[in-house]
C-alpha cells in the first residue's frame, strides 16, 4: 500500500506545484526519490509530530495541499490537540497519512498499534477518514483526498488485499467496493484484515454458505445506501476491523442502520475489545490473538448460520 500511495503523491506533486509532503523523520528510503524530484515541496520535520500539523497548518492556509506521514499511532494521539485546533477547526486542507494501521508494527510492542486512531480521527467534525483495503484503494484514496477541503487521514497497512478476478478497483470516497458477491451473509471490512475475509468467505463457499465481502474503506463518510442495500438482502452482517470495536467500522456501521431506520436481522461486530495488548508479535499473530482472523470470521458465521 505504501508504494502505491507513493505514486500518486508523485502524479500529485507533479501535476501540482502546491502539493507539499511533510515527513516526522520518517521513510528516507521511501521519500528519496520524492525529495530528490521536488525539493521545494519535501520538508523533513523530524521526531516534532506536534510541529509538523503546525507548519502543515501554516501551508495550508498558504494555499497548499499538504500531506504528512509517520507512523502506528504518532501522526494522531501525538498531535491531536494540533490537529483537532490547527487544522480541523480551520477546515484546512492537510491529509494525514498513517503507515503502519493496526497491528502492523506488532513486534514494537503496544506503543506502535494504531488501534484507537479510526475512533477518533472520525470523532472530529469535518474529516474524511479512510482505511483502504487494496493497493488500488491506496492510491486512489490519496488521489481522491486531494481534492477535498477538511482534514483528510489514510489509514495503510503493511497488509493488503490480493486482487482476485476483479479489475483495478477505483474508489469513491463515500462508496464501499464489493470485492466477493455473495447471497448469504455479509462481511463488511476495512484495511488490510479484509485477506482475511476474502480467505473466510472462500472456505464458507465449501460449507454452501455464501458471502459478500465488501471494502469499507471511506469510514467518514460512510456508505449508507450500500449497508441499506446489505441489511435487506443479507441473513446477517458480520463488521470486522482490525482495530478498538469502540467508535470503530462495526460502531459506524450501527449508526448508520440507527440513521436508516433499519437493522440487521443478526450482526456481529469483530475487532479489539476494550483492551491493550500487551503481546508482542507478528501482525497476523496478533490478530490470531485478539480474534479477527480467518478462523475467527468463519466460527462467526457458522454460529450465525446456526441461530
Amino acid at each position: 500500500m505504501r508504494s502505491a500511495m507513493m505514486k500518486a503523491l508523485f502524479k500529485l506533486a507533479n501535476d501540482n506545484k502546491n502539493v507539499v509532503l511533510i515527513t516526522g523523520d520518517l521513510g528516507f528510503g521511501l521519500f528519496e526519490d520524492f525529495s530528490e524530484k521536488f525539493p521545494s515541496q519535501f520538508i523533513n520535520i523530524g521526531i516534532a509530530e506536534q510541529n509538523m500539523i503546525g507548519v502543515a497548518s501554516g501551508l495550508a492556509l498558504e494555499g497548499k495541499i499538504v500531506f504528512v506521514y509517520s507512523i502506528g499511532n504518532f501522526p494522531t494521539l501525538r498531535c491531536l490537540e494540533q490537529i483537532r485546533n490547527d487544522a480541523c477547526y480551520h477546515n484546512l486542507n492537510i491529509n494525514i497519512i498513517c503507515m503502519g494501521a493496526g497491528f502492523s508494527y506488532g513486534a514494537l510492542g503496544m506503543s506502535h498499534h494504531a488501534t484507537e486512531d479510526v475512533a477518533i480521527m472520525r470523532s472530529l467534525p469535518g474529516t474524511t477518514v479512510i482505511s483502504p483495503s487494496t493497493e488500488d484503494e491506496a492510491y486512489f484514496g490519496t488521489i481522491e483526498l486531494s481534492k477535498r477541503n477538511g482534514v483528510g487521514y489514510l489509514r495503510l497497512d503493511k497488509s493488503k488485499a490480493f486482487r482476485r478476478k476483479k479489475p483495478k478497483i477505483e474508489l469513491e470516497i463515500g462508496k464501499g467496493n464489493i470485492l466477493k458477491d455473495g447471497t448469504d451473509y455479509t462481511i463488511i471490512a476495512c484495511g488490510g484484515v479484509i485477506e482475511e475475509a476474502l480467505l473466510a468467505a472462500d472456505s464458507l463457499d465449501n460449507n454452501n454458505i455464501s458471502c459478500k465481502v465488501i471494502s469499507m474503506h471511506t469510514i467518514k463518510p460512510i456508505d449508507n445506501v450500500l449497508i441499506q442495500e446489505c441489511v435487506k438482502n443479507s441473513k446477517g452482517i458480520i463488521s470486522l476491523e482490525e482495530g478498538n470495536i469502540a467508535g470503530g467500522l462495526g460502531s459506524v456501521i450501527l449508526e448508520a442502520c440507527l440513521k436508516n431506520g433499519e437493522f440487521p436481522l443478526k450482526m456481529k461486530t469483530l475487532g479489539i475489545n476494550d483492551e491493550y495488548v500487551s503481546i508482542v508479535g507478528s501482525q497476523e499473530y496478533l490478530r490470531d490473538t485478539v480474534g479477527i482472523s480467518k478462523r475467527f470470521i468463519v466460527d462467526a458465521v457458522l454460529n450465525m448460520d446456526k441461530s
